[in-house]
């Protein structure tokens, strides 16, 4: 894209809501070409969500899955709340009161979910660290774990346990009968499905958790008693959701009431911007494009937003955004994995090599020019 802007830039400033990897990627490459922006969270480091669940079981982990904004964005960062989009006046307010002007808008919101998968709330990096090193803990106490849902976060999180602690009772209870995420080849989901039977975990599938508002979760407890609505009961110490994910559409709903999608997506056009707003992106989990919501998506998604709003700058043709053939990768554990790359199935020597062993932490800490500890 070019090393610099060469247009010029008075007048343009981009404001960035929501740090996830769509938002890092952008704000990168923003710095990257000298546009004025300013990149807003809550917290006041990037999560590497990606290996939260490993960050989970593994000691010591966690540490290298957190990135301070700071370090990296220096005075274009702001660690707020957004509570309004005022688009007649082109501002963004935090909770704080400061205000926010823009001449271009990316919305980065991301998704929020249970933890340990995702960590929805405004903590300090040391706190957010130690919340996983005492999750370390509750996992490794616990002799009988069960994990409830058997999507991707799911079936890696079993096998990461399993990994880590191959004495442990893992059980997986999953309401549907094929595992990890319907977009995947059915060979792939099979081999999910193997790979964690050879690990030794439990597999209720066809079963959906029945009492799961009455259960403490990620605490360890001398005695769970879970239940399904198949009747089946198991006693256990630990009870780990990896489900309900949902869009984080708080930011912006009041704002973009009219452009909603069903499920609180953004819908876009080609180029990714908001139906009817020229100047406003959304990249990531809250554009309404249809894919599966994944960090490698919203780091395309940046791309092409970044792109588009220099080429609006220079008066160059927009760039489409073309969803392509399916990348998946899972993880397994750190020895283990299987998915597919642009629709072909790939082994566990090609996950291993590239994503089980680091979980692409090594990717983030070099999208923001930092090094890792």
């Amino acid at each position: 894209m070019g090393s610099q802007v060469s247009t010029d830039v008075r007048g343009v400033h981009v404001v960035i809501v929501g740090g996830g990897f769509g938002g890092i990627a952008a704000a990168s490459q923003l710095q990257a070409l000298n546009v004025p922006f300013t990149l807003v969270d809550m917290k006041d480091s990037f999560h590497h969500n990606v290996a939260a669940l490993r960050a989970s079981v593994e000691s010591g982990f966690a540490k290298k899955t957190f990135i301070r904004y700071s370090m990296s964005y220096k005075e274009s960062f702001r660690q707020g709340l957004v509570v309004d989009i005022n688009l007649k006046n082109q501002t963004v307010l935090l909770e704080d009161g400061q205000v926010l002007p823009f001449s271009h808008l990316i919305l980065a919101t991301g998704s929020t979910g249970p933890f340990p998968g995702k960590l929805n709330q405004a903590s300090s990096q040391q706190d957010a660290i130690q919340a996983y090193e005492d999750m370390v803990q509750q996992v490794h106490r616990s002799q009988s774990i069960v994990v409830v849902g058997g999507g991707s976060a799911g079936v890696e999180m079993a096998a990461e346990i399993k990994t880590e602690h191959p004495q442990k009772e893992v059980t997986l209870i999953h309401s549907k009968v094929a595992l990890a995420d319907k977009e995947l080849l059915p060979c792939v989901r099979q081999e999910v499905k193997e790979i964690l039977l050879r690990k030794g975990v439990q597999l209720l599938l066809s079963e959906r958790v029945c009492n799961l508002e009455k259960l403490p979760l990620n605490e360890y407890r001398e005695c769970i008693d879970v239940q399904t609505d198949k009747g089946t009961e198991l006693a256990t110490n630990l009870v780990i959701v990896c489900n309900g994910i949902s869009v984080n559409s708080s930011a912006y709903h009041s704002a973009f009431d009219s452009q909603l999608a069903s499920n609180g997506t953004l819908r876009v056009n080609q180029y990714l911007q908001v139906e009817g707003y020229s100047h406003i992106y959304a990249i990531g989990d809250c554009a309404d494009v249809k894919e599966p919501k994944m960090a490698y998506h919203a780091g395309l998604h940046a791309n092409i937003a970044v792109t588009n709003i220099v080429n609006s700058m220079k008066e160059r043709p927009l760039k489409a955004y073309k969803p392509g053939a399916l990348t998946f990768l899972l993880a397994m554990g750190r020895n283990d994995g299987v998915g597919q790359i642009s629709g072909f199935y790939v082994g566990r020597f090609m996950v291993r090599l590239v994503k089980s062993r680091d979980l692409f932490v090594s990717t983030s800490w070099k999208t923001m020019r930092q090094s890792p500890p």
